[in-house]
């Protein structure tokens, strides 16, 4: 890799100014931008956010445009309309940032799949922003990540494309959906094209290197190790990154303990990829692709279907790949399936009658019995399976979309079922619960039933976002046992009109077998 001379000057005078503009490298001790910490430290963030002025002529990020954002700024912003959501306008805008945020990262990390799929639409909700909103769009940023958290890219990606502000803190969250959903060369592209953020060192040299500038990138590392401004572990990384010569005999590398995305990619690019089971969610996003292989593609996919992150149609697709070749784990669940789907494929009603338990057992416990339902429970409900087989097809059906459908073509076979109906409809007065979690649910289901005084104060107070999200938590507590945060929780759903959220709670609460963590 050659040093061109007549490069270096420029280039060692625009790294001396980035120097001094971040103050240091990643190792500098610079405050981090989120409690998400294994963000990369793509970009650096100016003593006072602020958002430039749109004005003619600025280069902007490839796919990220710019909008005006008027009087209600960051904060408002969402992919959902509340035309959609079903959400009032004023979701937020009674509360304090502090109070929702503090509220979001209480939220649960394991929600039942229908209160995560209600948070998902609270977070990515268009809706009056906080009291106290500013500029910087705290609580924009705090959703955001959020989704991060729950590995889902697709929807923090398509919220900060909305944003359009090229703030370092949205930029820097951007680039590094775009690293781990593999879109390298658009991430440098607008870095490279935006000159509202400060890229740090290992974020350059790497983009440098990305876009085929090697000598550009080989100069600034070299210069970058003398002045000592980049960590050891980024040294590292760079150094083999930029090596393109590439010495089989090197030893491998260390693996970091906390990688953020950018050294994950870079780890890769050279060979000494870093599994993603024991990083945060988001980071399974990168063995979806069909780089990885196929075992990593299930474990990834199972990781992120319990979550919602991903669709059930994509994590049968990925299980229905191949063929498993060895037994165990996720080798015995991937085959009950295959089993079922070749046997509803032929409309084998026998063989469905005989893959059904197992292949519903096995994904039930490794909780992902409501994708399963979603994806098998119409098929299921077609074939009119007789005796048990027929009634284990009702109870997935009832953690479908379908749910209200599926109650209507049954006619009761014991007084639990009933029950179960009597939920998919929202009444069950008159129906017996069959334990003591469904006489928690009744409480809730009754009519006029009351949340509890601290839900009811949020909502005498117009904190309508607030009381859904402490619902959420008194709900999840529930199911560890505490049983009148069940009926508080479900009450103060129907009594916002979220009814079809606490229909659908409220079955996955009672056929839903508790995983263990």
């Amino acid at each position: 890799m050659s040093n061109d001379g007549r490069a270096a000057g420029p280039i060692r005078a625009g790294l001396i100014a980035l120097v001094a503009l971040a103050g240091g490298g990643p190792g500098a001790g610079a405050k981090p931008l989120s409690a998400i910490d294994w963000l990369s430290r793509s970009v650096e963030l100016p003593a006072k956010p602020v958002r430039p002025p749109v004005r003619p002529g600025l280069a902007q990020p490839v796919g990220i445009a710019v909008t005006e954002l008027g009087s209600t700024g960051l904060d408002a912003l969402g992919l959902l309309r509340p035309a959609v959501t079903g959400l009032p306008v004023g979701l937020w805008s009674a509360s304090t940032t502090d109070d929702l945020i503090a509220r979001l990262k209480a939220t649960p990390d394991q929600l039942l799949p229908a209160l995560q799929d209600l948070l998902y639409t609270l977070l990515l909700a268009e809706a009056d922003p906080p009291s106290d909103s500013g500029a910087a769009g705290r609580f924009f940023l705090a959703r955001v990540d959020r989704l991060l958290d729950f590995g889902a890219l697709d929807q923090a990606q398509g919220m900060l494309e909305q944003s359009g502000t090229g703030q370092p803190s949205l930029f820097r969250r951007w680039f590094d959906v775009e690293l781990l959903l593999g879109q390298t060369q658009q991430a440098c592209r607008a870095m490279q094209r935006a000159p509202e953020v400060a890229p740090t060192l290992p974020a350059r040299i790497f983009c440098l290197g990305r876009l085929g500038d090697w000598s550009a990138a080989a100069i600034t590392l070299t210069s970058a190790r003398a002045l000592g401004v980049l960590t050891p572990t980024y040294e590292a990384v760079l150094t083999r990154f930029l090596d393109t010569a590439g010495d089989e005999t090197a030893k491998r590398l260390d693996p970091p303990d906390r990688p953020s995305p950018l050294i994950w990619r870079m780890m890769e690019a050279i060979g000494e990829p870093l599994p993603t089971t024991t990083l945060p969610p988001a980071f399974a996003q990168a063995d979806l692709s069909g780089r990885a292989g196929w075992k990593a593609q299930v474990t990834a996919a199972e990781r992120l279907a319990r979550l919602g992150a991903i669709q059930a149609n994509q994590l049968i697709g990925i299980y229905t790949e191949g063929r498993p070749s060895a037994s165990g784990e996720p080798w015995d669940r991937v085959a009950a399936v295959q089993a079922l789907d070749a046997a509803l494929r032929k409309r084998d009603r026998s063989g469905v009658e005989k893959t059904l338990p197992a292949a519903w057992q096995a994904m039930s416990q490794a909780g992902l019995g409501v994708p399963f339902a979603a994806f098998y429970a119409s098929a299921l409900t077609q074939m009119r399976l007789p005796g048990s087989a027929g009634a284990l097809a009702f109870r997935i059906g009832l953690l479908s979309p379908d749910a209200a459908v599926v109650a209507d073509n049954r006619k009761p076979q014991s007084a639990e079922e009933a029950f179960l109906i009597g939920l998919a409809h929202g009444n069950v007065t008159g129906q017996s619960a069959p334990d003591a979690t469904g006489g928690a649910i009744a409480a809730g289901f009754a009519p006029g039933a009351n949340p509890g005084p601290e839900l009811d104060a949020l909502l005498a107070q117009g904190k309508s976002g607030e009381a859904i999200l402490s619902a959420l938590a008194r709900i999840s507590q529930g199911r560890e046992g505490d049983l009148g945060g069940i009926s508080a929780g479900l009450a103060l759903l129907r009594k916002t009109g979220l009814d079809q959220y606490a229909r659908r709670a409220a079955l996955q609460l009672m056929l839903l077998p508790r995983r263990a963590n």
